[in-house]
């Protein structure tokens, strides 16, 4: 069985804790606002890839340092030499893009974005890939690739971001290239919480995951992401094998003695 530890994992590219089962990604080029590079783009896809086999982590948390989160692909790293590439090179960078939401939505661990400042371009697809995400009240969260040329279609955004937030809201964000404000992103369903503190409700709510069944939370996070293609009937027989599986794990029969007991259940993942 392939399976890996995280805890000494360093980081070329970003910043990277792993403490109580919790594994901080940070974003951490504050005097630009965090941008990504090449390099930083697969390092991150290439860390998603190595924790479905992590046996430490059961959370992530994506943070940017500074007071922003992201504000995209760098100019100068990326946009420029985009320019002059040939198209067997640009599809190669998108696709290596596109793998890197594929590798957060194949994880088994749930992710948890907190988001300050500026969330633009891939940032804002980073914290869209997310399972949840908790927001401070100067989050601006932009997908501006129509502003600079592009469509929005870009790293899964026309299929993840409708199911978000709803085509409508969705096209507009798309079209427009226009930045979705902190309200309006808690009010449509974007952001799961807006408060002062967003880095602190993303690591409670990390906590919170990793104090729970992990087994079957990575169940979860498969089968919510896996019913897309789905019609009910096969999602129902998937659910159905599926906690099948967790019904045979020693967290749920602590859950039925602890109940028994009228305590509260204390899971180990197992």
């Amino acid at each position: 069985m392939q399976t890996t530890t995280m805890s000494h994992y360093q980081a070329e590219n970003f910043l990277w804790h792993c403490e109580g089962g919790v594994g901080t990604i940070t974003l951490n080029r504050p005097e630009r606002k965090n941008p990504l590079t090449f390099e930083s783009y697969a390092e991150l896809r290439d860390l998603f890839r190595s924790l479905v086999y992590a046996t430490d982590v059961d959370a992530v948390v994506i943070r940017g340092a500074g007071g922003n989160f992201c504000s995209g692909g760098d100019v100068h790293e990326i946009i420029g030499p985009l320019t002059e590439m040939n198209m067997k090179d640009l599809v190669s960078f998108t696709r290596m893009t596109g793998d890197l939401v594929k590798a957060m939505r194949a994880c088994r661990q749930p992710i948890v974005s907190a988001i300050d400042g500026i969330c633009a371009g891939a940032g804002a697809i980073i914290a869209m890939a997310s399972d949840l995400r908790y927001a401070g009240p100067s989050a601006k969260v932009a997908f501006l690739f129509n502003r600079v040329g592009l469509a929005g279609c870009d790293m899964g955004a026309c299929s993840i971001l409708p199911r978000i937030i709803g085509q409508g809201r969705a096209s507009e964000l798309l079209y427009f290239g226009r930045a979705m404000s902190a309200e309006e992103g808690e009010r449509w369903g974007f952001f799961n919480g807006l408060s002062d503190t967003p880095e602190i409700d993303a690591q409670n709510a990390a906590q919170r995951i990793t104090a729970g069944p992990t087994f079957a939370n990575g169940i979860t996070k498969t089968q919510l992401h896996q019913q897309w293609n789905m019609s009910v009937d096969q999602a129902i027989e998937c659910e159905a094998q599926a906690q099948a599986i967790c019904m045979q794990t020693e967290d749920f029969k602590r859950a039925y003695r602890a109940f028994v007991s009228k305590e509260k259940p204390v899971f180990s993942g197992d």
